[in-house]
């Protein structure tokens, strides 16, 4: 399975990626990666994808857009999920508005790039977690991001000139998001300078500033908040997911920082949901054997559950994949404090 995740990880961001696995009969467990419908790589050789490729790639792609779950063929549940890539968080400037966003980003999966030219400035943002510090003037920076559609650009610089340099990059650039802060006047000065200059108008009118959600923001951790909040509402209003994180990807490929697995991981993804579970199907957390986890199927009790019987499984060894159901209705839900509805069902893999 090793070479499935190793797959993954080198998928190019600029095709369409799927992965496949089939939950009944004796195929229970056959994966397959699929790049613009071709079938790039399966764990059986002739496998069931063999003869699925085609009616698969189709049958998934009818969903909408960002949806994710069952596809049943002959009789065969397959559960699809579409990949995307992992948030890219850019931060232009190392302030003092920039530690929290740093750190909310981290926190909710982000991976985060910090631009400040100040050495000092440029040391807070490591210090505050930042995955990328790059302490060097803004423009030549920016010309060593690339963009894309999983960006996300927040200009907090100190001043106007700065941000102008910013933003003239920027707007040359994929993104799925530019915020800056400021007064809408000097805003809307920035903005006028940059469209002189020959800036693209679509993305000057897309952006998103004041920065963040309003919600009477006047500390740095409540700006930090609300610069978060309206990236997470822009994220989720384009249905944007990836199945896999960065952070899930190193751990399982490479736990630890070692170069050699010593310890098995559990999987735990969701396939089907009814009712109201706390969190959508395709939702992945990956279980160590010390309990860690990485990532969060929706917490509680019915994360518990799944934990105690991913731990079993590594500790057990007894089988290498399976079906766990939880059911968050009825009486005894109830009493294990479930306030969520619904049940899921969570496929466990060995990793």
């Amino acid at each position: 399975m090793q070479e499935f995740y190793r797959a993954v990880s080198q998928c190019d961001p600029e095709k369409k990626h799927m992965t496949a696995v089939a939950l009944d009969g004796p195929a229970f467990g056959q994966r397959a990666l699929f790049t613009d419908g071709c079938l790039v790589w399966q764990s059986e050789r002739d496998g069931i994808f063999t003869d699925l490729e085609s009616r698969l790639w189709e049958e998934s792609q009818e969903k909408k857009e960002g949806q994710k779950g069952l596809v049943e063929i002959g009789g065969i549940r397959v559960f699809c999920d579409r990949l995307g890539q992992e948030m890219h968080l850019v931060i232009c400037g190392g302030g003092h508005v920039s530690i929290p966003v740093i750190k909310i980003g981290i926190m909710t999966g982000c991976r985060v790039t910090v631009l400040e030219d100040r050495p000092m400035f440029a040391d807070h943002a490591r210090r505050a977690g930042a995955h990328q510090v790059l302490c060097e003037p803004f423009g030549q920076g920016l010309e060593r991001i690339e963009g894309g559609d999983n960006t996300y650009f927040v200009i907090v610089t100190r001043g106007h000139r700065y941000d102008r340099e910013c933003l003239e990059h920027i707007v040359r650039k994929r993104h799925a998001y530019i915020g800056m802060i400021g007064s809408r006047r000097r805003v809307a000065a920035v903005k006028e300078q940059v469209m002189e200059a020959g800036g693209d108008k679509a993305a000057l009118d897309g952006l998103y500033s004041p920065i963040g959600l309003n919600i009477g923001a006047e500390t740095p951790e409540e700006i930090g908040v609300a610069i978060m909040a309206e990236i997470i509402e822009v994220k989720n209003r384009r249905r944007k997911t990836w199945g896999y994180s960065g952070e899930m990807l190193r751990e399982i490929l490479n736990p630890g920082g070692t170069q050699e697995r010593t310890e098995l991981r559990v999987l735990a993804t969701i396939v089907t949901r009814r009712g109201s579970a706390p969190r959508d199907v395709g939702t992945k957390m990956l279980v160590c054997p010390d309990g860690r986890c990485v990532g969060t199927i929706g917490g509680g009790c019915m994360e518990a559950e799944v934990v105690r019987r991913a731990l079993h499984m590594i500790q057990s060894g007894e089988k290498r994949q399976g079906l766990c159901r939880v059911d968050m209705t009825g009486e005894a839900a109830e009493e294990e404090g479930m306030v969520c509805g619904g049940v899921v069902d969570v496929l466990l893999e060995v990793v």
